[in-house]
């Protein structure tokens, strides 16, 4: 189910100088903000999960999601070069369970690596905000990834539908309309949150066990999905 040179290609599609800066620019933001949150307020464990919470969480990581979930095999398919991989015997499940371990492996690198430090940074890990917040970008990036790369596999205007998803539906909807917040990549990770801190300063409209459900079906079918999708475009070009 795993192809090592798929793999290499995808890292290598991914990780393009022009790619890699933009995959950079909002961790850097992340934690040049959470020094100066730090130098200026000092720690304060309130400050440091309304930042998480607000730019990490809610932006950052379904933004990197983004980038790299449609960008593992979306310019493949509009560029016309993704002929050529399906020209290889390799099966379809296989390349894009492939390039879905590298677009989760590149978001957990980019989103909650970041997260972490920002958390240390700000308050020290205090209350177990830093922990706690990094573990929801890990379990969000996995179902980040799966979505964005079934997206890349169904339009051509995967980047912009994505952004769409991440910057009105999780960062405005997700975070302000109650019935929206149910289904929410970012909800569904911060009930993972709340039961790692243990505490009042991260919290979720969902449960722990309908958001475990609700990560796994979305994760699975998403990647079914593109899986069946990548395979009826084999037989449209076989045709």
């Amino acid at each position: 189910m795993y192809d090592p040179t798929v793999a290499r290609l995808t890292y290598r599609a991914l990780l393009g100088r022009r790619r890699a800066l933009i995959l950079g620019a909002l961790p850097m933001l992340l934690i040049v903000i959470a020094v100066a949150v730090r130098g200026l307020a000092g720690a304060d464990d309130q400050t440091a999960a309304d930042l998480l919470g607000g730019l990490a969480l809610a932006t950052m990581v379904p933004i990197i999601g983004v980038i790299a979930g449609t960008g593992a095999i979306g310019p493949e398919i509009d560029d016309g070069s993704v002929v050529y991989l399906l020209s290889k015997p390799i099966k379809r499940p296989t390349i894009i369970f492939t390039k879905l371990i590298v677009a989760i492996a590149v978001t957990m690198v980019f989103s909650a690596v970041p997260t972490l430090i920002a958390g240390f940074i700000l308050n020290g890990n205090g209350q177990q905000v830093a922990v706690a917040y990094t573990v929801a970008a890990l379990v969000a990036s996995i179902a980040y990834a799966a979505l964005f790369l079934l997206l890349g596999t169904v339009s051509r205007h995967a980047v912009v539908f994505g952004l769409v998803y991440a910057l009105v539906w999780e960062a405005l909807f997700g975070s302000l309309v109650p019935g929206a917040r149910t289904l929410s990549v970012q909800q569904w990770s911060l009930a993972v949150a709340q039961k790692v801190s243990g505490g009042e300063l991260v919290s979720s409209d969902v449960g722990l066990t309908t958001a475990t459900v609700l990560l796994l079906a979305v994760t699975v079918l998403a990647t079914w999905f593109a899986g069946q999708k990548l395979r009826s475009l084999t037989l449209a070009g076989e045709e």
